[in-house]
C-alpha cells in the first residue's frame, strides 16, 4: 500500500468516536495513510478503556483499512533521538513514534493533538481540528 499521509493515534481516534476533524482523516484514510503499531495500540487502549470489547475494537480499527507499519530498530532510534526536540512538549512515546515514522516517508503527520502545532520538523504536521 502506498500511503499519502501518516496518521497518529488522537487523528485515528477522531475518525473512529466521530469527533471534529474526522472528514480530514477520512480524506487522508482514503488516499492511504499509515500507523506505526506503538499508536495502533494506543488506539486499541483508548477504545478498551472506554468499555469496547476485542471484537469490537478488531471490527472498528480494520475497517479503517490503514497500513500499520512495525515499530522496528530504526524507528525505535529516530523516536528515542526525538525525544530533546520534543520534551518541551510533553510529547509521548507514541507521538514521537509517529513523527518519526512521518520522517521516514517523507510524508505529512495528521494529528488531533494541538500540542504539535508548534513542531517545526521536515514534514508537514496538519491539525485535523
Amino acid at each position: 500500500m502506498s500511503s499519502s499521509a501518516v496518521l497518529d493515534a488522537s487523528a485515528v481516534l477522531t475518525h473512529v468516536l466521530d469527533e471534529p476533524g474526522k472528514d480530514r482523516v477520512e480524506e487522508a484514510r482514503r488516499a492511504g495513510a499509515a500507523l506505526v503499531a506503538v499508536n495502533l495500540a494506543e488506539v486499541e487502549a483508548r477504545l478498551a478503556d472506554a468499555g469496547l470489547g476485542e471484537d469490537e475494537i478488531h471490527m472498528l480499527v480494520d475497517r479503517l483499512a490503514l497500513e500499520i507499519v512495525p515499530f522496528d530498530e530504526d524507528l525505535a532510534y529516530q523516536t528515542g533521538l526525538l525525544r530533546p526536540l520534543t520534551r518541551q512538549l510533553g510529547l509521548s512515546l507514541g507521538d514521537r513514534a509517529c513523527l518519526a515514522l512521518g520522517l521516514r516517508l517523507g510524508l505529512p503527520v495528521l494529528t488531533a493533538d494541538a500540542a504539535w502545532s508548534g513542531l517545526q520538523f521536515g514534514v508537514p504536521i496538519e491539525l485535523v481540528r
